[in-house]
């Protein structure tokens, strides 16, 4: 059964509607690449996926559980799947390793001793346990994302949402990063990616999805993708890059 099935979606922001009835299933353990212009729809897919938009049409489930507003609803969802951001979003007056706990014990009500080993375990399979009392701006941009990342890990999720985490990164600092992310994948973990990293989604993903004006515009396999595009738009896009 799919992790994630996204049926017919459609997002209006007034007039303009930003998604016209995206299909879309992300099986367990599946990377999954999203792809396109700037103004296609990705990022917002991936917030109506987390419910941090609501959709106009359609339906959106996770784990077999439908997407439904409400805020216990999408508590029960953001348990289930986790979202990392362009902008890290750490509190700047916390240090690292209570980035790591804070969601933990309000979200989950987690005692602070298993808060704080689980953050351990998080920060050290990110690379950063040594890191654990560092405050952000001690952290480079690229341990700034992967204390972002130990932070969804630690909410045990069944998969992430990832939107362009690498993209507010200086290009020295994307490998980090892509490298926990890889690894990740190679663990099993099922990633749904917006990204303009083309080599990792054709080394890494399992299939990569082309959007454009709203619509999933073509979809398959990274080689075919990337080698065989089947419409002037993707060709063009490829052409871009």
């Amino acid at each position: 059964m799919s992790l994630i099935t996204i049926t017919e979606v459609k997002k209006r922001f007034g007039d303009n509607e930003v998604l016209k009835g995206i299909n879309l299933d992300v099986d367990k353990g599946e990377v999954i690449a999203i792809i396109g212009k700037s103004g296609s729809g990705k990022s917002t897919l991936l917030r109506c996926v987390n419910g941090l938009e609501t959709i106009n049409d359609g339906s959106i489930s996770v784990a077999g559980a439908q997407l439904l507003p409400g805020e216990a609803a999408l508590k029960a969802l953001r348990l289930k799947i986790g979202m990392i951001f362009q902008s890290f979003n750490l509190f700047p007056h916390l240090s690292a390793g209570r980035n790591v706990m804070l969601s933990q014990m309000v979200v989950k009500k987690t005692p602070k001793p298993q808060a704080e080993e689980m953050a351990r375990r998080m920060l050290d399979r990110v690379g950063l346990l040594h890191k654990f009392d560092a405050y952000p701006d001690e952290l480079s941009g690229g341990q700034q994302q992967r204390v972002a990342i130990a932070r969804a890990l630690a909410m045990e999720p069944l998969g992430l949402l990832c939107d362009e985490i690498t993209s507010a990164l200086d290009p020295e600092l994307v490998n980090e990063v892509l490298a926990v992310v890889k690894e990740l994948a190679s663990e099993g973990m099922t990633l749904l990616m917006v990204t303009h990293e083309m080599r990792f989604a054709r080394d890494v993903c399992d299939r990569v999805v082309f959007m454009h004006e709203g619509r999933v515009h073509e979809i398959g396999a990274p080689d075919t993708v990337f080698s065989n595009p089947q419409t002037p738009e993707l060709k063009q896009f490829l052409g871009m890059l």
